[in-house]
């Protein structure tokens, strides 16, 4: 039985699922909505707060996290959606939907490593 690549591809997919969908809500309210809404005071999310988060090697490995696993569960949803679609052309929409997770996933540790 030949070996396969699929569980690799598989737990991207779901790790970026899940991630998508527990815990990018949850960033989306404390980052948009809480400050806004008076449920944290101002200060939570300043400058010298959030730059500590990214300086700490585990907060910068949870936002890359928060980028990468998503970027790969949506590109791998475009893949499938462009074959639902009726576009064909795999390895062409493979190059153009994977290339720009891992060009998401470059820029997000390039940002975070430079910090």
């Amino acid at each position: 039985m030949a070996r396969s690549n699929k569980p690799i591809v598989w737990s991207l997919f779901a790790a970026g699922g899940t991630v998508a969908a527990f815990i990018t809500p949850v960033m989306i309210l404390v980052t948009g909505l809480a400050v806004a809404v008076g449920l944290l005071p101002a200060e939570a999310l300043a400058y010298d707060r959030m730059l500590a988060l990214v300086q700490n090697p585990l907060g910068k490995g949870l936002v890359f996290l928060a980028v990468f696993l998503p970027a790969w569960h949506a590109a791998h949803r475009l893949r499938i959606t462009a074959h639902d679609f009726g576009i064909r052309a795999d390895v062409a929409v493979m190059a153009v939907c994977y290339g720009l997770a891992a060009l998401a996933s470059v820029i997000a540790a390039f940002a975070l490593f430079r910090v």
